[in-house]
C-alpha cells in the first residue's frame, strides 16, 4: 500500500515551477501568493490553484530565505553556529532543498516532497543525523525541532536556556498576573500608589477566589513581576503622565501632511512659568496664548494675559495676518529684509512689510482647538467665520490631536522662560525660594520680550520637524520653510481696517457719561459720542444710540 503524498510546504522565498516556468514566492497573504518571475514581473495566484497547476513543484529556496542580519547577535560562541546547523536541516525537511543549494539542484530522493511525505522525510533526517552525530536521534526529536522551526524560525533552534526572549512571568500563577494587570488598568485615572498597595490588593483577591488554591508569590518575586509589567506605564509615577498614556490610541500616531502655510494651524493656551507684575500691582503668573502653523512651525501670534479670554483668542487671528512691527531698540538684523524670508517678492505684493519684523504673515484656513472656554466662545467662532477659517475641535483629553502647539508652548518654557527673572519652574517641586522678591517684569515688558524672542530665536532656529524628504539630513528653520513653501503656494495679503478690528471685539453695552466711556479704568472719548445724553448707551457696531442704561 503506497504512502499518502502530502502537498509540499510553500513559504516566502521558495522557487516554484509550474507551466514550464520558474517563479519566486515573494509573499503569502492568507491564501493569496505573490510571485515574481526571472524578469521581475510580479503576479498573484490563489494557493490551491498554484499547487494544482500542471508541473507544480518546489525547486529550491530563494534569496528571501536568507536570515536577517543580526538575528543571532548576542549569543554565546557556538550557539549561533548550532542554530544555523539545525536551520539547514529543517529547511531540507520542509522544502527538500538546503538553503544554500545552487539553482537547478534536484532534491535528494529521500527528501523529495513530490515523492516523500513529511513523516518519511523526518524519518530519513533522523537516520542521517544519527549517523552524523554518532548517537541515536529519534524521529520524534526531529519532529519537535521541525515544529519549533515552523513556529519561531531559526530562533527556535537555539538552546532554550540561552535563547533571547521577552520577560516572562516566571513561575507566578497566570491568575495572579491577570489580577495585577487589571488593577494597573484601573489605576489610569486614580491617584498614585506604591507597589505594596498592589501586593496587598492582589493578596486579598487571591484569598477570595473559588476553585483550586492559588499560591501568592513572595514579596520580592511580586516586586520583580510588577517592575516587568509596569514598564512604560508610570503606575507608581506621575498621575498626569499615566492619564496621558492611557488616553493614547492604539497603534502608531498618524501624521497630517500639509503642503502650504495656513492649511492647518493649532491654537492653545498654557500657564507661563514666570512671575510678572500685573497692571494692578499684584505678582502672579500669566497665561501664554499662541498659534502655530503646522507646515512651517511658525509662531504667527502669541500674547501674554492674566487669564485667557475669547477676545485674546480672536485677536490672535488678526495678529497672524498683520505684519509684526519693529519695536524701538530692536536690532536691525530682526527686520524682514535681513531674514531668510523672500522680502523683495513679498514687498512687491504687500507694502506693509516695509518696516516689519522677520515673522511671516499667514492666513489660517483651518484651526485645531481644544475644549477651552475661550475657544468655544461665540466671539472666537464669529472671528473665524469673518476670516473664512474652519474650526476643528479636538476630542477631550487628546493632546495628540494638536501636538505641535503643545510642544511649541513647552519649548517656550525651556528656551525662554527659564532665562527670565521670576522663573518658577513647571511645578512647586521645581520652584526656588522667594522668587517673588526678585526684580520682576511687567506684563507689557514681558510681551515685548516674547515678540523679540519669536523673531530672533524661534523663527531662525532649525527645527527637527522641518526636513526636506530629498535631503533628510538637513533641518530648516520656520522662516526658511516658509520661504520654500511660499514659492508654490504664493502669498495673498489681507489688510484689516479699523472696523475689521472692532468686529473681532466682543459686544459690550456701556453707559455714556459726560466725560465719555470708562472701560477697565480707562476713559475713551471720540466724536461719535457727541450728541449723546449721559445715561444713553451705544453698541459699538450700532448706527443709532439706544436709550437707557444697561
Amino acid at each position: 500500500m503506497s504512502a499518502v503524498r502530502r502537498p509540499p510546504v510553500v513559504r516566502p522565498g521558495d522557487r516554484v515551477r509550474f507551466d514550464g516556468a520558474v517563479h519566486t514566492v515573494v509573499g503569502i497573504s492568507g491564501m493569496l501568493v505573490r510571485l515574481a518571475d526571472g524578469l521581475g514581473q510580479s503576479s498573484a495566484m490563489h494557493l490551491p490553484t498554484l499547487m494544482t497547476a500542471p508541473g507544480f513543484e518546489v525547486v529550491g529556496s530563494g534569496p528571501g530565505r536568507l536570515l536577517p542580519p543580526g538575528l543571532l547577535d548576542g549569543l554565546e560562541a557556538g550557539l549561533a553556529e548550532k542554530a544555523l546547523w539545525w536551520h539547514r536541516h529543517m529547511t531540507e525537511v520542509l522544502t527538500g532543498m538546503a538553503p544554500d543549494a545552487p539553482a537547478g539542484t534536484a532534491p535528494r530522493p529521500e527528501y523529495d516532497p513530490a515523492s516523500r511525505s513529511l513523516a518519511d522525510r523526518e524519518t530519513a533526517k533522523a537516520a542521517e543525523l544519527s549517523a552524523e552525530l554518532g548517537h541515536p536521534v529519534s524521529r520524534h526529536t526531529v519532529r519537535r525541532r521541525r515544529q519549533r522551526y515552523q513556529k519561531r524560525g531559526v530562533l527556535g533552534m537555539v538552546d532554550g536556556r540561552h535563547a533571547p526572549r521577552r520577560p516572562a512571568r516566571g513561575q507566578v500563577d497566570p491568575r495572579v498576573v491577570d489580577e495585577l494587570r487589571k488593577l494597573m488598568n484601573q489605576a489610569a485615572d486614580g491617584s498614585t500608589r506604591t507597589v505594596s498597595y498592589y501586593f496587598t490588593r492582589v493578596g486579598r483577591a487571591v484569598k477570595g477566589w473559588d476553585g483550586p488554591p492559588v499560591t501568592m508569590p513572595s514579596r520580592a518575586t511580586f516586586y520583580r513581576l510588577f517592575n516587568r509589567l509596569e514598564a512604560g506605564r508610570h503606575t507608581t509615577g506621575s498621575a498626569r503622565t499615566r492619564r496621558s498614556l492611557a488616553s493614547q490610541p492604539d497603534g502608531a500616531f498618524d501624521q497630517v501632511t500639509v503642503c502650504r502655510p495656513g492649511e492647518l494651524m493649532e491654537i492653545d493656551s498654557t500657564p507661563f512659568d514666570v512671575l510678572v507684575r500685573l497692571d494692578n500691582g499684584v505678582v502672579d503668573r500669566c497665561e501664554l496664548v499662541g498659534m502655530v502653523d503646522v507646515a512651517t512651525r511658525s509662531i504667527t501670534a502669541a500674547v501674554l494675559r492674566p487669564t485667557t479670554k475669547s477676545v485674546d483668542a480672536a485677536l490672535l487671528l488678526a495678529r497672524s495676518v498683520t505684519p509684526a512691527p519693529m519695536r524701538p531698540g530692536w536690532p536691525e538684523a530682526l527686520r524682514m529684509e535681513h531674514s531668510a524670508l523672500p522680502y523683495q517678492r513679498l514687498l512687491s505684493v504687500d507694502d506693509r512689510l516695509r518696516h516689519a519684523a522677520a515673522v511671516p504673515l499667514i492666513i489660517p484656513e483651518a484651526i485645531v482647538v481644544d475644549g477651552g472656554k475661550a475657544f468655544l466662545s461665540r466671539n472666537f467662532h464669529t472671528a473665524c467665520n469673518a476670516f473664512g477659517t474652519e474650526v476643528i475641535h479636538a476630542p477631550p483629553r487628546t493632546p495628540t490631536h494638536k501636538p505641535h502647539i503643545e510642544r511649541t508652548l513647552g519649548s517656550a518654557a525651556s528656551l525662554l522662560a527659564q532665562f527670565i527673572t521670576g522663573y518658577t519652574g513647571r511645578s512647586a517641586e521645581h520652584r526656588g525660594r522667594k522668587v517673588e522678591d526678585a526684580p520682576l517684569w511687567s506684563l507689557h515688558q514681558l510681551q515685548e520680550l516674547l515678540e523679540e524672542w519669536i523673531s530672533s530665536c524661534w523663527q531662525t532656529r532649525a527645527h527637527d520637524g522641518l526636513r526636506d524628504p530629498l535631503a533628510p539630513g538637513r533641518m530648516f528653520s520656520p522662516n526658511e520653510k516658509y520661504a520654500a513653501l511660499v514659492e508654490t503656494a504664493s502669498y495673498l495679503p489681507l489688510a484689516l481696517s479699523a472696523e475689521d478690528y472692532l468686529e473681532l471685539l466682543p459686544t459690550r453695552w456701556q453707559a455714556v457719561n459726560s466725560y465719555g466711556i470708562k472701560v477697565n479704568h480707562r476713559i475713551y472719548d471720540c466724536d461719535e459720542l457727541n450728541g449723546l445724553r449721559p445715561g444713553e448707551v451705544r453698541d459699538h457696531r450700532a448706527e443709532e444710540p439706544v436709550g437707557g442704561p444697561s
